[in-house]
């Protein structure tokens, strides 16, 4: 009985440490190999209603998940750390997942098209068999949705999530090829084989620029098999790799700080995309953000509608306080002013509350998110200089220089805004690093708030302990001083920082092993 014993004692040991020896991971583990993956779909009106009448997903105040022991989430599936971790060039934020592979030159093949709706679509094959998906502007805002689509795409791409690789195109129509076999709806619904004839009142949908070019966005198509959209709570059931309740991770919690700034209040399931990839001998599911076309004041087909990002399209509490005010209290957003820009729709900065932005409806992830949630995504909004919105901005080819001025004014306003908002809901202290030579070590970081102006000059307290990775007790040193690395013979060392007057700290933990400390986990408390 003594094996089984001492392999429980030591199961238990492990199980309880709180570091391991490759924390703090920077990139997820090797994913399970995914064998048989259901393709689902969902269906936007029920995604609506179940969100907005049934709330569902687990709406406890729990700790952001799939995070690494520094609190980040880590490279893989869901997510990538890019600006604010490693700063991109103007030149790579320009080109976002891609940027060097347009349709290529000569004939396109329609293979599908899109007759309903207002705008229409093509997916079409290029000479070299790669297949993209072209997307038009509504004919009363030529540039909007397929600006909005561009330049978001490449925000979201730097801000860490996988979405599509994308581009702007101006070709003839003569360019378009009908191949084989291409099925289109009629009027009435039926379906009949497509005629060259059809193909040009679908175009008429739109309207050329004066160059007599059409131009489109043109999505390349994503890798792997389409397995359908995820949802902003619960986990994929056929997937091993999805271990955290997607309401609690902090990539989908902190998006919605995201979404606000760029305006995307149609973030919703039917705007994202799960899809079955093979690496490294593992095939495994990967998830993607799709569609920025409603974005940026654009709300794909017409200029989005003034309450988007205030209020929900529908809540019990909304439609109460009209019926027994009459409708007369005017709301903060009805009140905003919008330039005219056509290319840009309803887009401004000045009436913009980060906090009180909502998308279209309710969504778990958002309305779960806690001040370490809107902390990490403001440090990476906040990371974007000016002259980083514009060389993003610029890839949206307005023709109109001062509709592209404005839409980076607004942004870099909407930006601060978020700053002020969120940075100082806990103690705004990044970066942390052991600096110089032994034997004298000294924990250094980055003050987010004195650096982007959301605090004032303040004074920090340090208290050292020595940490037990196994039992998480705590020994204080006593004979530490200020930001000096103690002497200590644990292997494990904590630092609690604190601001004088207030709750907020910071806890950064350290392996005091090798030549140097190294950082090995923080945690904030607000």
């Amino acid at each position: 009985m003594r094996i089984p014993l001492l392999l429980i004692l030591v199961t238990t040991s492990i199980s309880a440490q709180k570091f391991y020896r490759d924390d703090p991971l920077h990139r997820e583990p090797p994913p399970k190999s995914v064998k048989e993956v259901l393709a689902r779909d969902v269906e936007d009106w029920f995604d609506f209603l179940h969100n907005t009448l049934v709330r569902p997903g687990d709406r406890s105040e729990t700790p952001a998940q799939a995070v690494n022991t520094l609190g980040e989430p880590m490279d893989g599936a869901w997510y990538t750390q890019r600006h604010y971790f490693k700063r991109m060039t103007h030149e790579q934020l320009a080109l976002g997942p891609g940027g060097r592979t347009p349709p290529a030159d000569g004939p396109w093949t329609v293979v599908k098209a899109k007759s309903q709706g207002i705008t229409p679509g093509f997916t079409i094959v290029d000479r070299n068999g790669r297949m993209f998906f072209l997307k038009f502007d509504p004919p009363t805002n030529m540039e909007m949705a397929t600006a909005a689509d561009m330049i978001s795409g490449r925000f979201f791409h730097a801000l860490g999530y996988h979405v599509a690789d994308q581009y702007l195109v101006s070709f003839d129509e003569s360019r378009l090829v009908l191949g084989k076999n291409v099925k289109v709806k009629d009027y009435v619904g039926k379906t009949r084989p497509m005629t060259r004839r059809d193909l040009l009142e679908i175009l008429l949908k739109t309207r050329p620029h004066r160059d007599g070019k059409f131009r489109a966005l043109a999505s390349h198509a994503i890798e792997g098999k389409g397995v359908g959209p995820f949802r902003y709570f619960g986990r994929r059931k056929d997937d091993p790799n999805d271990l955290a309740p997607h309401e609690h991770r902090r990539d989908l919690r902190g998006l919605n700080v995201f979404a606000a700034w760029l305006g995307h209040d149609d973030s919703r399931a039917v705007n994202t995309y799960d899809t079955l990839v093979s690496e490294n001998g593992r095939q495994f599911i990967r998830h993607y953000l799709l569609d920025f076309g409603s974005t940026l004041g654009s709300g794909s087909t017409r200029p989005n509608s003034p309450r988007s990002g205030g209020e929900y399209l529908f809540s019990w509490g909304l439609a109460a306080k009209n019926i027994f005010t009459l409708g007369l209290i005017v709301p903060a957003w009805a009140r905003a002013y919008y330039p005219i820009y056509p290319s840009i729709g309803l887009f401004e900065g000045k009436m913009f509350d980060p906090v009180r932005w909502v998308p279209e409806y309710p969504n778990a992830a958002f309305e779960n998110r806690l001040p370490d949630d809107e902390f990490w995504a403001a440090k990476q909004v906040m990371a974007f200089t000016d002259e980083d919105i514009r060389a993003i901005v610029r890839t949206g080819e307005y023709s109109d220089p001062a509709a592209a001025d404005y839409l980076v004014r607004t942004l870099a306003l909407r930006r601060d805004k978020i700053g002020r908002a969120f940075l100082e809901r806990v103690l705004s202290l990044d970066r942390f690093e052991v600096r110089g030579e032994a034997p004298v070590f000294k924990l250094a970081f980055e003050d987010l708030g004195l650096k982007h102006g959301t605090a004032k000059s303040r004074e920090f307290k340090v208290a050292w302990f020595e940490f037990d990775n196994v039992t998480g007790g705590r020994t204080p040193v006593t004979s530490a001083s200020g930001f000096e690395f103690p002497r200590a013979k644990a292997q494990y060392v904590g630092a609690e920082i604190t601001e004088a007057g207030g709750p907020r700290a910071v806890t950064v933990y350290f392996r005091n092993a090798g030549l140097r400390p190294e950082v090995v986990g923080v945690e904030r408390r607000w």
